[in-house]
This record gives C-alpha cells, structure tokens and sequence, in this order.
C-alpha cells in the first residue's frame, strides 16, 4: 500500500471527519453503480454520510443509532459475484469504508479509521490497474503479457491525486479546530476537483 499515514495520532473527532471527507470521494462510485444495475438505494448512503458529518457538529451534535443503521447498510452491499459490472467493486469499497466508519465511532481502538483509508486506496488502486491492463492489451494484443508493476499503480495521476488528498486532509485536520468550519474546510478539499476518487463526474 503507497498510503499509511499515523491515523492514531488523530484525535476520534479527527479520524471521523477525515474519514468522511474520503467517503464523499467514493460515494459517486456507489451512485454510478447503483444507477448502472438497479440494486442499492444511493440515497440511504448519503443520508448516513450526512448523520456523520451532523456528528461531528458539536454545537449540534446528533444521536446516532449505530446498531439500525448498519442494518440498513448491509441490504446495501453489492454482492461482487452477482454483478458482472466492473463498478461493482468500487462501491463495495464505498459500502464497507462506511460499515467501517460506522463500527469504529462505536470502537475507536479499532482498525476502523485506518480501513476506510486502505479501501479509498484500494478502489483506486484497482481501478489503475484495470486501466493500464486494458492500454497495453490495444498496444501489444499479440504479444505475451506485461507484467504491471506496483510501481506503475503508484506513478498513475489518479493515485497520485489519492496519496496527495489523504496526506492534504490528514495535515489540516491534525490542526484543525474541532467545529463546524473544520468539517466544511475538509469537506471542500474532498470534493474541490468535482469528481470521485476515480476521476467519474459527481453528479449534482
């Protein structure tokens, strides 16, 4: 993995904001998936990203019934193996970075915060690979297969840009004041270039 940044130094504020800026990266990819193949309601997905960022507003912090809404966050989660539509990874990706986020504001100390950045990664890890497999294959579709390198995943712009993103958040956030302000401020850098971790166009 080309990210690993010290997320326990973070206070749990700090962990959840930058888990759900990273989580507004991937959700367009759940959108573009359920739109695609008619399963999974986008909608129950924003609304429980909208109950963390509510959370996190301290001057108006609400209650969260972690229990229920995993509940309703597993009906959610595309089954890889019924789905022949390549986008089903990236957001079943989306949906457990969520389900992870979920449980570790019940747990702290667990592995929770530091998943949601591992699966961020992981969708666009995938994603380049596929891309680069497809390029060389209309390059040389003769010739024996090129072997695609970590390091040619690693030098792609998209995960460039991911790397560069997760360390930007990760930097403001670990002085960032815990209010309001500090979650638009984060929220806006997740989103700025108007599209998701895999560059897809974030649909109004």
């Amino acid at each position: 993995m080309a990210i690993n940044l010290p997320l326990k130094k973070l206070s749990q504020w700090q962990q959840v904001a930058f888990c759900a800026a990273l989580l507004e990266r991937m959700l367009p990819n759940y959108q573009m998936f359920a739109e695609h193949t008619q399963f999974g309601e986008y909608k129950i997905l924003r609304n429980q990203l909208d109950l963390v960022w509510q959370w996190l507003d301290k001057a108006n912090r609400c209650k969260i019934n972690y229990d229920a809404q995993i509940a309703k966050l597993e009906e959610q989660v595309p089954d890889p193996d019924a789905s022949d539509f390549l986008g089903v990874f990236p957001a079943l990706d989306c949906a457990m970075a969520l389900m992870s986020l979920f449980q570790a504001m019940q747990d702290p100390e667990s592995d929770g915060f530091v998943n949601v950045s591992k699966l961020s990664e992981n969708s666009v890890s995938y994603y380049v690979e596929l891309s680069l497999a497809q390029e060389l294959d209309e390059i040389t579709p003769s010739e024996d297969e090129i072997e695609i390198s970590q390091q040619h995943i690693t030098d792609h712009p998209l995960m460039q840009w991911e790397i560069a993103t997760q360390n930007e958040l990760f930097d403001y956030l670990t002085t960032a004041s815990e209010n309001k302000a500090s979650c638009l401020k984060a929220k806006n850098m997740a989103l700025e270039e108007g599209l998701s971790n895999l560059g897809i166009e974030i649909s109004a």
